[in-house]
């Protein structure tokens, strides 16, 4: 039996959409190349009205069911009624919610937010990013979250991001609806990928996010309105941080003598 020539990939996101916006690209070529792809989402209960467009987004992607933590977003009070919002909920909880997902799964990538919020700020995106770099080393050490499963070190972890030159015409788009447009230099940017072979099913799997596509602020409403050539450009390379879960195999600073 043929081994995938990609390793298998986690993406964990704060909210529905996320994952096709910022990594569909990704999680496609991964998934084309047999690799196992699969996708966490920190907000919005599951019998919420976005966890169908979700399972809808990650079908197209090949992703797999979502794997939901249930929290509330930040800035929406229908996303999970009586449950804490991400940003409030104790870290040790979301740590050991999201390393049972880890567990379980088993990647050998887990891909998150960046550390200044995906372009906007979202301080949901902020969390995510921050409980995502805890949990992929509390993963891997068996004394932390011991009911969680057997401990599974991730190889590598990266964040999603947009840098200042990489932004391109985001910056104007989102400018003009009213909200900041977060970057990164230059340099924070390690990996950029050409994902054009799979922006047609990036594409398809925003769309399937029909709620946010209908509305005129969210950027999938926004990506919507633009000719085909133009939404193509800005869908086309995703770009990323490589990021070191875990010990390195060796440290070039002596700390000690």
């Amino acid at each position: 039996m043929n081994q995938p020539s990609l390793p298998s990939l986690l993406g964990v996101f704060a909210h529905p959409d996320d994952e096709s916006l910022l990594a569909g690209g990704v999680l496609a070529q991964h998934r084309a190349a047999g690799a196992r792809t699969g996708v966490v989402t920190a907000t919005w209960a599951p019998d919420s009205r976005r966890a169908p467009e979700l399972a809808a987004a990650l079908a197209v992607l090949g992703a797999g069911p979502p794997r939901l933590l249930g929290y509330g977003d930040a800035r929406n009070p229908e996303s999970a009624p009586g449950e804490s919002r991400l940003v409030d909920a104790p870290l040790d909880e979301a740590i050991g919610r999201l390393v049972t997902h880890i567990r379980d799964f088993r990647p050998e990538i887990v891909v998150t937010h960046d550390v200044v919020g995906q372009l906007t700020g979202h301080p949901d995106h902020v969390r995510t990013h921050q409980i995502t770099l805890l949990a992929a080393e509390a993963a891997g050490l068996e004394h932390l979250s011991p009911e969680a499963g057997t401990p599974w070190q991730p190889s590598a972890l990266y964040a999603a991001t947009h840098s200042e030159a990489g932004v391109g015409r985001l910056r104007t788009l989102l400018k003009r609806v009213g909200k900041s447009v977060l970057t990164v230099p230059n340099a924070y940017v390690t990996t950029t990928v050409d994902v054009s072979p799979w922006a047609g099913v990036k594409w398809s799997a925003i769309l399937a996010h029909q709620g946010e596509v209908a509305r005129e602020r969210p950027l999938p409403g926004i990506l919507a309105r633009l000719p085909e050539a133009e939404r193509n450009e800005i869908i086309s390379t995703e770009s990323f941080t490589r990021l070191a879960p875990g010990p390195v195999a060796s440290d070039p600073y002596r700390l000690l003598a």
